[in-house]
């Protein structure tokens, strides 16, 4: 039978070359990574950053012996509080900004007025280091501190005394949050593995609740609607439902060291129908930042930066992300500002406003209508019209032209030669295809066989080209066993692929051997 001669108006691609995986671009990664970031640097360890409760929602930034107010707007510096006598561990805005709350390690808790940074009181009552304080949500007149001698405390700050004292944790306190329902109830997180939840209104020391987390505390808050709460501690973040008696919900174990930072923010207005929605934003010393979608129960986003992070602040308008780490640099993030919101004016600054023109829609194009065919080429198809596009011309390589003609052995030839090992595979699979790759390699003089064993010696050990390339090494030392005992080039090739092939056997085994010994541990982890 005559082969038929069928003209290929297309390139030769290889069937065997593995496709890299990249990334899908989410509408929620795209969100995130709009947030346009820069460094503040020439600070000291960053422990806590909190953002204001109002407009334009500044932040306060706790580094050494030393609290710094940075605008929301350029992140550049507007005040430094430097009136403490150890490091600053905690900040914490009163719920309408006017007041500015923080805690060092000596075991202080100050408290300014935060335009004129005036130190309006001091409460000292614990015995070693505060890391914890803040301002109830729905209350003006309290604060609550915790400090590594286990004890939190509900203070009046008025009158500067402690109003209630709460003795449940059995080791460091290092974090907590009130509830955005119920200004008596907050929670805190100890490293004792426990979360504790109180009420103000009960007078004894006893929690109402108490979750266990499973490895010391870092941080704890509660979710928008006040019914669960997320707390952070090892390498997880883990969801509990307090409404259902403190059911863990879900672990999220994304990290790969300890989480030190957690906060709760809402997507923007500008990210379609779920601007309603919030995520927790994690950070942890592995140097990641982890957006976590608590409805889906699914990580959303992932960023790494260059150091170790041990706090993260989200401000409530959605503008503005900050990030601490360990090395004194925070990294300030801004939403990126689309023209058209700069152009909105607003509506109480005009004294009358045009209504806005209904959308029509366009009159139809009929064959009775003489602009009908009057169209040109920039006339845009509307739905319904059938386009008839011009196939775009495929341009071939010198190898796909000389496949078209079927002159195949000046095909294998050219693409040896090209040095492209895709290609080359590529040709060698249509060969295969047409059955005519063994007798491509019988014609080959020494010269072009040569080429071919070098490229054999280099490639036939790659995984994604070894399952063709070492059956075709071996076709190859047998039909052409004569001429590469008389030719020393030959010889030497072949030397060449023996020593590699003997040391991927070597590298094979060796793998084997570690699986051998690896199996059986993770066995009896797995128990």
């Amino acid at each position: 039978m005559e082969e038929a001669r069928v003209q290929r108006s297309f390139p030769v691609k290889p069937k065997l070359k593995s496709k890299a995986r990249t990334p899908k671009q989410t509408a929620e990664s795209k969100y995130w990574s709009s947030f346009k970031t820069q460094q503040i640097p020439d600070l000291i360890s960053v422990p806590s950053l909190t953002f204001s409760p109002t407009a334009p929602h500044s932040f306060a930034a706790a580094h050494s012996a030393s609290l710094t107010l940075f605008s929301a707007q350029t992140l550049a510096p507007t005040a430094t509080i430097s009136s403490f006598s150890d490091a600053v561990s905690c900040a914490s805005f009163r719920s309408d900004a006017l007041l500015l709350a923080a805690s060092d390690l000596s075991g202080l808790v100050q408290v300014f007025d935060a335009k004129s940074r005036t130190p309006l009181r001091r409460l000292r009552s614990h015995t070693r280091p505060c890391r914890f304080v803040h301002f109830p949500r729905l209350d003006k007149l309290h604060l609550i501190s915790a400090a590594d001698d286990a004890l939190v405390k509900l203070w009046d700050v008025a009158e500067e005394t402690p109003v209630a004292e709460f003795l449940g944790h059995k080791d460091y306190v290092r974090c907590g949050d009130s509830s955005p329902v119920n200004s008596d109830v907050f929670i805190t997180g100890s490293y004792d593995h426990v979360v504790k939840l109180w009420d103000a209104r009960v007078g004894d020391s006893k929690s109402s609740l108490q979750l266990n987390h499973a490895a010391p505390v870092e941080d704890v808050v509660f979710l928008p609607a006040g019914g669960m709460v997320a707390t952070a501690g090892g390498n997880s973040v883990k969801l509990w439902d307090l409404i259902g008696g403190g059911k863990l919900v879900y672990s999220m174990e994304s990290h790969n060291k300890t989480v030190t930072s957690i906060c709760v923010g809402r997507v923007g207005r500008d990210f379609g129908e779920e601007s309603n929605q919030f995520r927790i934003m994690s950070v942890g010393l592995d140097g990641y930042l982890k957006v976590f979608d608590y409805g889906a129960l699914k990580v959303t986003h992932s960023m790494r930066f260059p150091a170790p992070l041990l706090s993260v602040g989200y401000s409530p308008d959605c503008s503005t992300r900050v990030i601490g780490t360990s090395n004194g640099v925070i990294y300030a993030s801004k939403r990126r500002v689309k023209e058209i919101e700069k152009e909105k004016v607003s509506e109480s600054s005009l004294f009358w406003r045009v209504a806005p023109l209904e959308h029509t829609e366009k009159k139809v194009l009929r064959p009775s209508h003489f602009r009908y065919f009057r169209r040109g080429q920039g006339e845009k198809p509307s739905e319904g019209d059938y386009l008839v596009m011009r196939p775009k011309r495929v341009k071939l390589a010198e190898h796909d032209k000389l496949l078209n003609k079927f002159r195949h052995g000046e095909a294998l030839v050219s693409v040896l030669e090209s040095k492209n090992p895709g290609n080359v595979l590529a040709v060698m699979e249509e060969l295969v295809a047409r059955r005519k790759l063994l007798k491509c390699v019988s014609n080959l003089d020494v010269e072009k066989l040569e080429l071919l064993l070098a490229f054999l010696h280099r490639y036939c050990t790659t995984p994604r080209y070894s399952r063709l390339l070492m059956g075709l090494t071996k076709k190859v030392l047998e039909m052409r066993a004569d001429d590469i005992r008389g030719s020393q080039a030959l010889k030497n090739h072949v030397r060449n692929l023996k020593r590699s092939v003997e040391e991927e056997i070597r590298v094979q085994m060796s793998l084997q051997e570690i699986q051998g010994i690896i199996s059986p541990l993770l066995k009896i982890a797995g128990r």
